[in-house]
């Protein structure tokens, strides 16, 4: 499998203040959210459970438990932290353990786990604290698993979408085109600053990255369902989300009315050492 490059990412980060309005704001609709986000590739899935020495799975920003019920379907018994109680709520009225606390603050309590996954989250966590955290509780030859869906839009969609939010979004503060013509430039930086973080911390093998492309159709009205729930609209006023929705539901409909994205889920993972490493820090408990 292949490594993944050292060295910093080249995109700047978000200031703190934006970081975590932004992280907050998916849980102010946690039942579309989990309606509409599209699952992990199975494969992924199954690889990750074979990985790990046994069934005990923490999963970090579990949000309302998409992967984590992915993984119960396997056998594993799933506990989830989440920092948001409307996605926590949710989660475990659909039958996931969750425990409430930002990931780097969370109280283990001497618990210990054979693969520590995020999906879609770990780019909300500090990375070093991150890793300092999921070494500290995992088992030697456990698992850390760092995944993320990309999109890849047709350029037909994505001219339109780009119209669409320049229009009615003219002051945005995200690239609209970056985001959706050119993903994959932004979770491969997410992806470095991952593994980064687990080289700095140690107690790990070298990060690997693995790749899964698969597809997935969208009528027009599943696919508006879905796009509030993306970070770049979450914040939105809803006249200002109503507008955006109308502009690219027009535009899907002069499109034929449905289209199919090409996804790409990337996977950062790395194998706990069987030996402890005095140097990993302890931070946040």
């Amino acid at each position: 499998m292949p490594t993944i490059p050292s060295g910093r990412a080249p995109l700047p980060e978000p200031e703190p203040a934006e970081h975590r309005a932004v992280a907050r704001s998916f849980g102010a609709d946690a039942e579309r959210y989990d309606r509409a986000r599209p699952r992990y590739p199975d494969a992924m899935v199954r690889r990750i459970g074979a990985a790990a020495p046994g069934p005990d799975v923490l999963d970090v920003g579990c949000g309302t438990g998409i992967a984590a019920r992915q993984f119960q379907a396997l056998g594993c018994r799933v506990l989830g932290v989440e920092p948001d109680p409307r996605m926590a709520e949710l989660a475990r009225g659909l039958g996931s353990e969750i425990e409430e606390a930002a990931f780097e603050e969370w109280d283990p309590n001497g618990r210990e786990f054979d693969a520590v996954v995020a999906g879609q989250a770990w780019h909300w966590i500090d990375p070093v604290a991150g890793a300092a955290k999921a070494a500290r509780v995992l088992r030697p030859g456990g698992v850390l698993a760092l995944f993320w869906n990309v999109f890849g839009f047709p350029p037909d969609v994505a001219d339109a979408i780009v119209d669409v939010c320049r229009r009615a979004l003219p002051d945005a503060p995200f690239d609209i085109e970056a985001m959706t013509k050119e993903p994959l430039d932004a979770y491969r930086a997410m992806s470095a600053r991952a593994a980064d973080g687990i080289r700095r911390v140690g107690g790990f093998g070298e990060p690997e990255q693995w790749r899964y492309d698969w597809e997935w159709s969208y009528s027009r009205d599943v696919w508006l369902d879905q796009m509030p729930t993306l970070g770049a609209f979450t914040s939105l006023p809803p006249a200002t989300m109503a507008q955006v929705s109308e502009g690219i539901g027009a535009a899907l409909d002069t499109l034929g009315g449905s289209f199919t994205m090409r996804y790409t889920t990337m996977t950062v993972t790395a194998t706990r050492s069987p030996v402890t490493n005095p140097n990993i820090a302890h931070p946040g408990g």
